[in-house]
């Protein structure tokens, strides 16, 4: 069998895997879609749960998730890019830096039901907080750091290496180079570490069990605070976000359609994690293409 031949059957191989991977995206997304039948209703998407009685709607539940989505990428992201970016451009090889990645793979392993434990007994315990927002938002942090500061440093370190030298050569500082040149080269690629950090914000449930907990209680949004429990808009109250509803409403039957809303709870989220994707990539391109000069 000679060269020419060996290639072709391998290519052949890898559409096939690569055909049946997309295959069971789109089936898996499909029959989601399809249990979950008119899920775009309105008064389903921004209406009230009902307890005992069927026609309940998700709107504090989908409220919840986008805001525990905002408050815990405002803490993820500053850390795990500036992470990112010490690793890759500060940090010098020894002792220090081998316990610093130790810390990170061992941190990425943990399951996510353990970090909910943990935040349990420190956030929700220790702090006295109580089940709140903030402490699912910390919990869900814990999750995403390690994977997004190992993005964001491979991503400097990929777009650095073109680039760096000619910026210093220029007379710019390192921070200057890092700030104008390297990080809007490596944007794509954070940008896709941001969104797999989302996507399991959206579809996180075990941490958010023991940290956020299972009310949501319908507030009025015309009451703006952050601190005060009366607020949509506090991260110390409770927060049950779409994917715990789900988890309740599977495990606890608590209305007459339990099954029928968590079918069409689940087709909301899965929409909401493709717009999201969607949305990232081509925000991401334009700011790529606006710092790169091109139109």
């Amino acid at each position: 069998m000679n060269a020419k031949l060996k290639d072709k059957i391998w290519t052949g191989i890898l559409y096939v895997i690569s055909g049946f991977v997309i295959l069971l995206l789109m089936a898996l997304i499909g029959y989601i879609l399809y249990k979950g039948g008119n899920s775009l209703n309105p008064s389903f998407l921004f209406g009230k749960p009902k307890v005992g009685e069927a026609g309940g709607g998700i709107g504090p539940q989908l409220f919840n998730s986008f805001y525990m989505l905002v408050i815990s990428l405002i803490i993820t992201v500053p850390f795990g890019v500036g992470a990112g970016i010490y690793l890759a451009e500060y940090a010098k090889e020894g002792l220090l830096l081998n316990i610093i990645r130790l810390c990170i793979e061992t941190m990425a392993s943990l399951p996510s039901i353990v970090v909910g434990l943990f935040g349990l007994l420190v956030f929700v315990g220790m702090t006295n907080w109580g089940f709140t927002l903030l402490s699912g938002a910390l919990a869900i942090t814990v999750l995403n750091l390690p994977s997004l500061t190992r993005v964001s440093e491979n991503a400097i370190v990929a777009a650095g290496k073109s680039v760096k030298e000619a910026s210093l050569g220029l007379g710019a500082t390192k921070w200057q180079t890092i700030k104008n040149v390297i990080l809007p080269s490596a944007i794509p690629q954070i940008l896709t570490g941001i969104i797999l950090a989302s996507g399991r914000i959206f579809g996180e449930a075990a941490a958010l069990l023991y940290t956020a907990g299972m009310s949501a209680p319908v507030l009025p949004f015309d009451n703006f605070s952050l601190v005060g429990k009366s607020s949509p808009f506090s991260v110390m109250r409770p927060a049950e976000t779409l994917s715990v509803y789900i988890w309740k409403l599977n495990s606890e039957g608590m209305v007459p359609d339990a099954t029928a809303i968590a079918n069409r709870s689940s087709a909301v989220l899965i929409i909401m994690v493709l717009l999201f994707n969607l949305i990232a990539r081509i925000l991401g391109k334009k700011i790529y293409e606006s710092y790169a000069g091109k139109k």
